[in-house]
């Protein structure tokens, strides 16, 4: 019997080239950090960077229970690094967000809020190269020899 509902998503990632960029003098900063500070949210984090998961199949892969992803996936979706992309249904009909890494990179600048415009230079430049990471972490001096070659 064929299913009526999708059970798997066939969501892509798409990432945009212009990224977000916070620093020490931004609250979202504090609230990306916090985030990702525990191993669990990391590990989740890692996982959604490889492939869009829902909650049941994120618990699955990293032995933990549904109820821990739920809430890391709140505090990773509130910080802006994780959304839902896609919904599909498990065997039982009940709906399952799928999670990806945002679209939008984001850069976590260790500096002041006056150094953005040249950071976003940069990065586009950098990611133009590589190709975009999902965060970048920068630190102060190393970033501004980056940018300004001194």
């Amino acid at each position: 019997m064929s299913r009526l509902l999708p059970t798997q998503t066939d969501a892509a990632v798409e990432r945009s080239d212009t990224p977000a960029v916070l620093s020490l003098d931004d609250d979202a900063t504090r609230e990306v950090i916090e985030a990702l500070s525990s191993d669990t949210a990391y590990e989740i984090f890692r996982l959604l960077n490889e492939t869009p998961a829902t909650p049941a199949r994120i618990a699955e892969q990293l032995d933990q229970s549904v109820q821990n992803v739920h809430y890391h996936l709140r505090n990773l979706e509130s910080a802006g690094v994780i959304e839902v992309t896609d919904t599909c249904y498990s065997e039982k009909g009940r709906e399952m967000n799928v999670f990806v890494v945002s679209e939008d990179p984001t850069l976590l600048f260790l500096g002041t809020a006056d150094d953005r415009p040249s950071l976003k230079r940069a990065f586009k430049s950098f990611a133009s190269l590589l190709g975009p990471p999902s965060i970048l972490l920068a630190a102060g001096e190393s970033i501004s020899h980056f940018i300004t070659g001194e």
